[in-house]
């Protein structure tokens, strides 16, 4: 059966499904600690050769087109919040339409995959706005479904319009990024200062910053920092670009690695019931959100 993923073509979306790049993050981010306590011992999905090449094939395009430039577009473009309003889990229905038939080990659906998510987040106590943040997190990938290219929507994010981190995934793709031939935006700090805070900082564009834009007025700062910065592996795992943080940042970088776990580790084969949980679920949604959303 033909998906919105698979039928979009490979010179734009290289992989095969969204599932491909999650996986490849969480072997990249290995911890068995954390592993077992959701998923047992037993291991992870094991890549072939090929596999392995569409990954890179994906962080190829992303390295390659993430430019300062690209993202002030995109912002000017998807920022307006003007394509479709809709409540949150009316965003998760809508999501769900974003099948996934090429992952071997398991037959979730997207709503499955948000609740294993929150429901882990739940099942250990945390504060329920924790719960909700682990629900939508990931809700702004339903720019694939409005022909966005993979590479603009997943992947690692990472600050643009200075120096790129060698701790960013395959760093050597950026030699074809044209801001590496601007020297204003290869200095270690490029176009911001010392200490300017994330906040001030433009982010390499994908689901993260979307959906942070689209909940921002409405949750904790905590569930924000999650939201907008959970793919920025290679400063909350790596811890590069303290330079750049501010007191704000250093506060609420703790909060973004305790969400972490949860986020890569929390896919098991077992489904949770949907329409068991769906009334928590709603009533948590209208505790914090309108029951309109501006996407």
């Amino acid at each position: 059966m033909s998906t919105p993923l698979q039928s979009n073509g490979s010179a734009q979306n290289p992989l095969n499904s969204l599932d491909e790049w999650e996986d490849f993050v969480e072997g990249r981010y290995e911890n068995e600690t954390e592993r077992t306590k959701y998923k047992g011992k037993e291991a992870y999905r094991q890549y072939d050769e090929g596999t392995h090449d569409t990954v890179k094939q994906f962080y190829h395009l992303n390295h390659k087109h993430q430019t300062l430039d690209f993202v002030k577009q995109k912002r000017r473009e998807l920022l307006t919040l003007n394509r479709k309003k809709m409540g949150a889990w009316e965003a998760i229905e809508y999501l769900n339409t974003l099948v996934d038939d090429s992952d071997p080990d398991t037959d979730l659906t997207q709503i499955e995959h948000l609740l294993q998510t929150s429901e882990a987040i739940r099942a250990d106590g945390h504060p329920d706005w924790f719960v909700l943040t682990g629900l939508i997190h990931d809700l702004g990938k339903i720019l694939c479904l409005w022909d966005e290219p993979q590479w603009a929507v997943v992947g690692d994010t990472f600050p643009v319009g200075c120096a790129f981190s060698p701790e960013i995934v395959f760093p050597e793709y950026f030699k074809e990024n044209p801001d590496t031939a601007d020297a204003n935006l290869q200095s270690r700090t490029g176009i911001y200062h010392e200490g300017c805070g994330l906040n001030n900082v433009y982010m390499s564009w994908g689901h993260d910053e979307y959906m942070y834009h689209v909940v921002k007025d409405y949750l904790p700062e905590e569930a924000l920092y999650m939201i907008r910065f959970h793919s920025f592996y290679s400063w909350h795992r790596a811890g590069d670009y303290q330079y750049l943080m501010d007191d704000k940042d250093r506060e609420m970088l703790p909060w973004v690695q305790k969400f972490n776990p949860y986020d890569l580790y929390s896919k098991t084969p077992d489904k949770p019931n949907v329409k068991e949980v769906k009334p928590y679920y709603e009533d948590l949604i209208a505790k914090y959100l309108p029951a309109t959303l501006s996407w």
